[in-house]
């Protein structure tokens, strides 16, 4: 997140949140953190919103009525009378502890930060923020012994450019459950999603930046999985569909699946597999991706990232393929049995 200079941190409390599986405590502080220090407070700010995605919208929800949506309620008591912080901080830490049976749940401590003047849509809003830090690092300290000497000790503390777990909620559509930036760094391949699931309770906006994110994400995920299961392809025929379905998003405004299934799938069985995959990605995110939407730049830019077609040849070579698979031929040598690949160019850069 940009723009962040000028906001304001008006109280901040911090708690200790165990696993109770492991017998680990509960700790709740007493008093909100004094911050008299101005750098601290800078570097405080930096560490609780400089990691978070502001295109990368949620907000909170619950099956039948947004008021039982516990974080929802906390929140929106601090946010209807400041003199409930601490109170509500409480209430929060324990609901997040309740919630930290997973076995892959670690201790950390919980930070709860009141804001004003929070970047968001062009302007700023008051802001709460919930960040959890679950991982420590070791820092070497050098201080000055006497007049010609060093002393060298190490120190554990906390990355400030490596926020673990947060959520960043804006006092804006409160109805709708607000809305709200996530972040969740230590669980990305869903082992222990309390964090989201469990605790926040949070759903992605239905807007264009998670329409086009899904949908990158469902065709990367089917083209590596699916496609090469039930249908005999190639490595190269493989990235050859994933450079399409990037070039698509890259040079389209706005997603057609009609269009997308006949400019970069072809194959009306292939179309069928996909559109099955499709479900039930769906149905395992609880999102519903939309035949029509705009495109979303950001969103493309970040999953651009992540579409590296790269061919691995035992431990040897590495291939990077950007497209034009007629340039690439494979085969075996009659003479050794071995596999290659023959690559045709114009001139080398």
């Amino acid at each position: 997140m940009t723009g962040i200079d000028d906001v304001k941190l008006q109280q901040v409390i911090v708690h200790q949140v165990g696993n109770p599986t492991r017998g680990e405590e509960l700790r709740l502080s007493a008093n909100p953190l004094t911050i008299d220090d101005e750098i601290v407070g800078k570097l405080l700010t930096k560490y609780f919103l400089g990691s978070f995605n502001a295109n990368e919208l949620f907000h909170f929800t619950h099956l039948s009525d947004i008021a039982l949506n516990e974080v929802y309620t906390y929140v929106s008591r601090i946010f209807e009378d400041r003199s409930a912080f601490q109170e509500q901080s409480n209430l929060l830490a324990n609901f997040l502890y309740n919630k930290s049976t997973h076995v892959k749940v670690k201790q950390g401590e919980l930070y709860i930060a009141l804001m004003e003047e929070v970047p968001f849509d062009n302007d700023t809003v008051s802001a709460i923020g919930i960040f959890k830090s679950e991982t420590k690092e070791t820092f070497l300290k050098i201080a000055p012994q006497g007049n010609d000497d060093w002393n060298l000790t190490h120190e554990e503390g906390i990355n400030i450019n490596k926020l673990d777990k947060g959520c960043l909620i804006f006092r804006t559509e409160t109805a709708d459950g607000f809305r709200c930036c996530v972040l969740d760094a230590t669980n990305k391949q869903g082992d222990a999603q309390y964090w989201v699931n469990d605790f926040l309770q949070v759903q992605p906006l239905a807007d264009s930046y998670h329409q086009t994110d899904k949908y990158l994400s469902l065709c990367k995920n089917f083209i590596t999985n699916d496609y090469a299961d039930k249908f005999e392809v190639s490595k190269t025929d493989q990235a050859e569909m994933l450079n399409r379905s990037i070039e698509y998003f890259k040079t389209h405004e706005q997603f057609s699946l009609k269009e997308f299934t006949e400019e970069v799938i072809h194959h009306e069985e292939v179309v069928n597999t996909f559109m099955d995959y499709k479900k039930n990605f769906e149905a395992s995110r609880q999102f519903e991706i939309e035949d029509e939407f705009d495109i979303h730049g950001a969103a493309v830019k970040k999953q651009q990232k992540v579409f590296k077609t790269v061919l691995k040849l035992d431990r040897n070579f590495h291939i990077y393929i950007h497209g034009r698979r007629d340039l690439i031929e494979r085969g075996v040598d009659e003479m050794t049995g071995r596999k290659y690949y023959k690559i045709f160019y114009e001139e080398e850069t």
